[in-house]
């Protein structure tokens, strides 16, 4: 496959160049797959949505069968994160009740990095925590006593995983183990959207993990973050799409919303988040096609993006809401799989705010070692950024 990056974002209600024959990136066919598949699921599930979401069995099979669910993993598909961006935004705008990210992103990458095998198929998911050492001489600890023991926080869709990639972090890097669910104490919850976020009590001997350098720690919540930015954009553009069909339709006082100028500046308000958003998005994708997940670029990137969908995603979700009054917060209706599930993933794997301080103090430092501080605001210097 041979993905543009700045391509790789593409589409919403406000893009006036979606005809078939404007897809310059070689990737009209991977769309149209993930649009298929995407609609099919969401058009089954009408009188079975329900909090916490259920796993969507159906979809998951399309995607193994299609290849999609281990898009980036599998070296024989010759894919990278332009093509994975089109599918995680494209099955985020059709709100997929499948783990893709967890799996594609992260479990799979974790597994190919420390060497441990993991089932072939099968939805995965990673569940990071921080070290606590207990240091008790047991003689059947198997490692000399040590032990790890704690509890990983907001585990997404751990009870549906044919295997949990436990990420242990500590002061020397990355412990990693993979485990089944049923070997680990589960307690079950769930996010605003009503997406299955589990906690894990764990206590495993030391010596059974692989470890990794803490390089390797920093890299595994960028691609959360990444996955979780490219995927707010395709929930930004349903809730998008769906608001301009709502005001269309909807006749009030004898002519659609979409007539009254107060709603059409509602609506040319909602386009412009969401096309700085998707710009910063994009610069992400883009970083990582580029310069991979390891790279300054792609720090630099993510940052900003989730810092700029941070803002975008609450004033977007305000005006869908307002200008689809009270149907769009029941459970039945589309909306609301959009709004609550970009709601949800905005503090994913670090909060707006702490990218703002981030991108703050990189600035700040940057400025006492003599560098103007506008040239790291704005990337064209980044030399201050050291992939923590």
């Amino acid at each position: 496959m041979t993905g543009l990056p700045n391509e790789a974002l593409r589409g919403g209600v406000f893009d006036a160049s979606t005809e078939p024959e404007a897809d310059t990136d070689g990737n009209a066919q991977l769309r149209q797959l993930v649009e298929d598949i995407g609609r099919r699921s969401l058009q089954d599930r009408p009188g079975h949505r329900s909090l916490p979401e259920r796993f969507d069995d159906a979809l998951w099979r399309n995607l193994e069968d299609t290849g999609l669910s281990r898009l980036t993993s599998n070296p024989d598909l010759d894919a990278g994160p332009a093509e994975l961006a089109i599918v995680l935004r494209g099955l985020a705008r059709h709100a997929g009740a499948v783990p893709l990210a967890e799996t594609d992103v992260l479990a799979a990458w974790l597994g190919a990095r420390t060497g441990i095998e993991l089932p072939g198929a099968g939805p995965l998911t990673v569940a990071i925590a921080e070290a606590d050492t207990d240091a008790d001489s047991g003689a059947d600890s198997g490692s000399g006593g040590d032990r790890i023991c704690g509890t990983a926080h907001d585990v997404g869709w751990a009870r549906a995983a044919s295997a949990v990639v436990l990420a242990v972090r500590g002061d020397d890097g990355l412990q990693v183990i993979a485990l089944e669910p049923a070997d680990l104490q589960l307690v079950e919850g769930h996010n605003l959207a009503g997406e299955p976020r589990d906690s894990l009590h764990f206590d495993l001997p030391a010596g059974a993990f692989a470890r990794l350098d803490a390089a390797a720690a920093g890299e595994l919540i960028r691609r959360g973050a990444w996955a979780r930015c490219v995927q707010m954009i395709g929930a930004l553009d349903a809730a998008a799409e769906l608001t301009v069909a709502h005001t269309r339709e909807r006749v009030q006082f004898g002519r659609p919303l979409s007539k009254f100028q107060a709603v059409q500046h509602a609506l040319a308000g909602m386009a412009g988040e969401i096309e700085r958003a998707r710009a910063a998005a994009t610069l992400a994708v883009a970083a990582a096609a580029d310069h991979g997940f390891d790279s300054s670029q792609i720090d630099y990137a993510v940052t900003v993006a989730k810092m700029v969908l941070g803002r975008a995603v609450p004033a977007v979700a305000t005006t869908a809401h307002q200008l689809h009054g009270a149907i769009g917060v029941t459970i039945e209706h589309q909306l609301r799989l959009a709004t609550t599930r970009s709601q949800s993933w905005m503090d994913e794997f670090g909060s707006t705010g702490h990218y703002a301080r981030r991108l703050g103090r990189v600035a700040l430092t940057a400025a006492s070692s003599g560098v103007d501080p506008w040239d790291v605001l704005i990337g064209s210097d980044l030399r201050g950024w050291g992939l923590s």
